[in-house]
């Protein structure tokens, strides 16, 4: 599926406010990548599905992870038609030296 420019902006925008909002991070700390138009297979079908990955430092754990979870599936609902049945999400929680940003490390 190919996302055109002004729905991928649209999901960017509503995905980075959600991020930071559960995680309780400010948004210059959030960055969205949306790769659209790659191939994929989702329970034996080809029909209409994603795979995220979110990576933080801190601020994660059980219920804001099902929250998360929760909040972008329904991004990809109303913006992709994509069902949440058909939408795996991991969670890193990454140690602070093990993330660079500026030239160093958090």
């Amino acid at each position: 599926m190919v996302v055109d420019a002004v729905t991928c902006s649209d999901i960017l925008k509503d995905a980075t406010k959600a991020v930071a909002k559960i995680i309780g991070k400010p948004e210059s700390y959030v960055m969205i990548l949306l790769n659209s138009g790659v191939p994929i297979a989702f329970a034996g079908t080809e029909e209409p599905a994603a795979y995220g990955e979110l990576i933080s430092i801190g601020g994660l754990g059980a219920g804001v992870n099902g929250k998360l979870s929760e909040t972008i599936a329904e991004i990809l609902q109303i913006k992709l038609s994509i069902d949440s049945s058909r939408f795996y999400i991991k969670f890193y929680d990454s140690p602070r030296p093990f993330f660079g940003f500026n030239g160093s490390t958090f």
